[in-house]
């Protein structure tokens, strides 16, 4: 099995098909690499192709009436986007940039639309996936809506962890957290207010901060706190 394939395996919505099904998904897609900071899609422009992340990581944007941006997630190796558009057939509703040098499979729309009909198994963990950043996306927004400073920045740190956090010895662990001023625009916030608050968290022992990874303490309290 070529490696490639031993990819998709991971890939969530594929990984209980059977490895014949794997090799044919693999030829019918390309592999792209994109430099930090290119970007892979624009918000309005027709989507015809979905994305698979092989390695990296993207970050999903859009733009305030008041022209700041506004992160809306940060995506890692095994995930995908671009689905949105491949299955309504609508222009694509955010922007995608590389945060980091990255390396993309990726299927276009027709091509994935049979694979739909021809497997439709691939639509349970599908819509598992769409559920859970729905979810996610109704979490974030009782948070920018409701909460203050530091209950914006510990739903994103949240956020992170759930999605891109390991544990070890029970402390959960982020590595390579996004810039400060992401986090502001994933906050809803100002860099200054994310740094201020980064340090309440440590002087509260809530989390420990070593260079871009963050370490989560005691998860549970924290989230017991903020949620």
């Amino acid at each position: 099995m070529s490696e490639l394939s031993e990819f998709l395996k991971y890939v969530p919505i594929f990984s209980e098909l059977p490895d014949e099904t794997i090799e044919k998904i693999a030829e019918i897609g390309q592999i792209k690499e994109f430099k930090k900071d290119s970007v892979i899609l624009m918000e309005d422009e027709d989507g015809l192709t979905m994305f698979f992340i092989i390695e990296g990581k993207v970050k999903v944007t859009r733009v305030s009436s008041d022209g700041k941006e506004v992160i809306l997630s940060v995506l890692g190796r095994s995930e995908f986007f671009g689905e949105m558009a491949i299955l309504d057939g609508m222009s694509r509703s955010a922007t995608v940039i590389a945060l980091e040098d990255s390396k993309l499979f990726i299927i276009h729309r027709n091509d994935f639309l049979e694979l739909l009909k021809k497997h439709p198994e691939i639509s349970i963990p599908l819509l598992q996936e769409l559920t859970a950043r729905l979810r996610a996306a109704d979490m974030k927004i009782k948070a920018l809506s409701l909460k203050d400073a530091e209950g914006k920045v510990a739903t994103v740190i949240l956020q992170l962890a759930e999605e891109h956090g390991k544990v070890k010895h029970g402390i959960v662990e982020i590595e390579k957290m996004p810039l400060q001023q992401d986090l502001a625009n994933m906050a809803g916030t100002s860099r200054e207010t994310i740094s201020r608050t980064l340090h309440t968290f440590a002087k509260k022992g809530f989390i420990e901060l070593d260079g871009s990874t963050l370490r989560i303490l005691d998860y549970e309290k924290f989230a017991d706190t903020y949620r």
